[in-house]
């Protein structure tokens, strides 16, 4: 599996690099500035894109602004940023409409390096991961502004932020240490109480909660 690392900390760029190699990913570009990327994922066609949100010029979103276009002009691509805060609005924007292929991860989950490279490569193969901590913030959010969830259970609130984290049956279930089938059972009463359509497969559905989440 392919992928392009961008980082401007030369350092961590180095570790990034030894840990995907080490689970398995074959590195076939480095860059250190968004511009930089935006050239290495021309040349080298990833499968998936590691890149910091904070990148020169101007050390500001512009791994983010990278990600959005490289979303938009390679779709085949998975894209995974990382960033040091939780921004819900970056999520958002970079989520846009579409939930595949998609990762916000926060950069102390690096530290967990499965968990991390098995974020990555889902993502790569066209899923979506989120950090909790931003599902966590969103859900708070929409808590807030909407009554529908806080009309959920406290067990419904755990299956949703796990959606968003686009978890599959089977996760959510170990997780949580339940049933699959009772999971299933949790999803269609999530979405019943807060009127969502259930679609057919994980991308529709993880995307009806994000855009739920998003308003």
């Amino acid at each position: 599996m392919r992928v392009v690392i961008a980082e401007d900390e030369s350092l961590l760029r180095q570790g990034l690099v030894l840990m995907m190699e080490a689970a398995g990913f074959d590195v076939v570009a480095t860059a250190a500035t968004a511009p930089g990327l935006l050239e290495a994922v021309g040349r080298g066609r990833p499968d998936v894109v590691l890149t910091d949100l904070r990148m020169p010029p101007s050390l500001a979103d512009d791994g983010l602004r990278a990600a959005i276009r490289i979303r938009t002009e390679h779709p085949g691509t998975g894209v995974v940023v990382l960033s040091q805060f939780v921004q819900r609005r970056y999520a958002v924007e970079l989520i846009g409409s579409n939930p595949a292929g998609v990762g916000y991860l926060l950069k102390q989950r690096v530290a967990d390096v499965d968990q991390f490279t098995a974020d990555v490569r889902r993502v790569a193969e066209g899923a979506t991961a989120l950090d909790p901590d931003v599902v966590e913030v969103m859900l708070a959010r929409v808590s807030r502004a909407d009554s529908a969830v806080e009309r959920l259970t406290g067990r419904q609130r755990q299956v949703l932020a796990l959606i968003a984290e686009g978890r599959t049956n089977a996760a959510i279930a170990g997780r949580l240490g339940v049933s699959e089938r009772g999971v299933v059972a949790h999803i269609s009463n999530i979405y019943a109480e807060l009127g969502l359509p259930d679609g057919a497969d994980d991308h529709r559905r993880v995307l009806a909660v994000l855009r739920y989440l998003a308003r």
